[in-house]
């Protein structure tokens, strides 16, 4: 009978609790009081930027950075007046050495470290009950039914973010930058694509008038735009539409019907509807709810 060795592994690092897990969309003018607590909180934009304040420094986060506030770190979170962000908030706790990296660190996170906190958010709602855009939320309740597993894979998820995160800060390594693989070039064709919807959030599209200036066919990069994105490219254009239209109420300058129109939509009851169906808020109950934070 063959010896094998059975290698004890190692916890690098050990999330061992979950505390909160927000997803903020805020009005411009948000601010919070601000708090300390005993256990590590990051904040990441998702949209425009942010103002923190960690003891006695200020700093600025923009789309794409994220900040940790060690154990108790009294911090501020507060919008830039000018347009309403949106903002990962997760909070943890975790006793790992290697956490000591992450004090005081801003960082820019790469668009592939990045889908790791958008894992942990589904996750999380399909686990946990959790609250829109609630900054008093002190305590997470288990849904009825939660999904299998859940709170493992939020903390593996978290677990690996953290660790991908500190090797992108710490470990250098070679890359092709001349070559791009099949994958990645698939993947510029989705984002070209993705940039032509944004910029004409403004303006009706058509799947024709979408794709007349591509060169690849209609039903290849249909089922490829399904395939990365989840949606039909027609449904991720409306996605986008609402999201404008989320920015619009929260900046609190104009009515539902003349957002509606600005978006291009056929008319506010089709608006009203879609923005309901996709956000589970009647646009001004929405607004309501955020200008109320």
């Amino acid at each position: 009978m063959k010896n094998y060795f059975k290698h004890k592994l190692e916890n690098f690092i050990n999330v061992s609790k979950i505390v909160t897990i927000h997803y903020f969309e805020f009005e411009k003018n948000f601010r919070t009081k601000g708090e300390a607590h005993d256990f590590w909180e990051f904040v990441y934009v998702d949209k425009e930027s942010v103002i923190c304040y960690a003891d006695d420094k200020e700093i600025v986060l923009e789309k794409g950075e994220i900040l940790f506030h060690k154990p108790n770190e009294f911090h501020i979170l507060a919008a830039n007046g000018k347009k309403p962000p949106n903002v990962f908030i997760v909070s943890f706790v975790c006793k790992s050495e290697a956490m000591k990296f992450f004090e005081n660190k801003k960082i820019s996170v790469s668009q592939n470290n990045a889908r790791y906190i958008y894992n942990i958010l589904n996750e999380g709602r399909k686990t946990f009950d959790i609250s829109f855009s609630d900054p008093n939320l002190k305590k997470m309740q288990l849904l009825a039914s939660p999904s299998l597993g859940g709170e493992q894979i939020i903390k593996n998820y978290l677990e690996i973010f953290l660790i991908n995160l500190l090797r992108s800060q710490t470990e250098t390594g070679n890359t092709n930058d001349i070559f791009i693989r099949g994958k990645e070039y698939a993947v510029k064709q989705i984002s070209d694509l993705i940039s032509l919807l944004e910029n004409s959030v403004y303006t009706t599209l058509t799947i024709d008038e979408i794709l007349k200036n591509t060169y690849y066919g209609r039903a290849y990069l249909m089922r490829l735009f399904k395939r990365e994105t989840g949606c039909s490219i027609m449904e991720y254009f409306i996605k986008l539409k609402i999201e404008k239209a989320k920015d619009l109420l929260r900046d609190n300058q104009f009515s539902v019907r003349e957002i509606s129109d600005k978006l291009s939509f056929s008319e506010p009851n089709y608006f009203t509807k879609t923005f309901k169906r996709i956000t589970g808020f009647t646009p001004s109950a929405y607004k309501k709810r955020t200008l109320n934070l």
